[in-house]
């Protein structure tokens, strides 16, 4: 049983049971990168923070629950790691290759954190049996790109284009950064951002 306070739906919770969540979904995410989704429980989470399971099921609805808050963390941690890199950029250009950098950077510096989203997406599933994050659920991850788009052409820096394939192929292209960083240790992630970001530069720039 869960107090008000401890409730996914409720808000007013307690600084130590804020704390208490992140210590789970952070045990959780070393759950799954050493054992993977699939031998990730309840039990071998609540093992690895030293507290029993009563504990995690006190703080999350269940398993589903808290995978979910550990891509919402991740997501989240990755916003905010951009978001003061984004702020008061001068042009929609220089917004696209800060954007671009930072999103690849991340990629670069939290491999961990990149591994297990990636199991979870493969393999978490909703109450239906298909899969819970996919194309269906990325609107959150494409809306800043196609708005981004949207100005850049109305300011008249960007070419007409439609801007909703133009998102997901840059976030195609930002996405397949994790398979290289987790594949191959020598990957130079800087030098892949880098030529991301000129090709995009070119791929939207009005011509003169």
């Amino acid at each position: 049983m869960r107090s008000e306070g401890s409730s996914s739906g409720q808000s007013a919770r307690t600084f130590t049971e804020e704390a208490r969540r992140a210590q789970i979904v952070e045990c959780a995410i070393d759950t799954i990168a050493d054992v993977g989704y699939g031998q990730a429980s309840l039990a071998g989470i609540a093992k690895r923070a030293g507290i029993s399971k009563g504990v995690i099921s006190y703080h999350f609805a269940g398993k589903d629950e808290l995978i979910e808050r550990v891509v919402e963390h991740v997501y989240t941690k990755s916003a905010e790691n951009m978001a003061h890199r984004l702020h008061d950029q001068p042009t929609a250009a220089a917004t696209l290759r800060v954007y671009l950098t930072a999103s690849i950077e991340f990629i670069r510096d939290h491999p961990r954190e990149i591994a297990v989203i990636g199991d979870i997406v493969v393999n978490h599933r909703a109450p239906d049996g298909s899969l819970r994050y996919g194309v269906h659920t990325d609107e959150p991850l494409i809306a800043p790109l196609r708005e981004l788009f949207e100005a850049g052409q109305r300011s008249g820096e960007f070419r007409a284009f439609a801007p909703e394939p133009m998102a997901r192929v840059l976030r195609a292209a930002i996405d397949s950064t994790s398979s290289q960083v987790l594949t191959f240790p020598d990957f130079d992630a800087d030098a892949y951002a880098r030529e991301l970001a000129t090709t995009f530069d070119v791929a939207t720039r009005k011509d003169p």
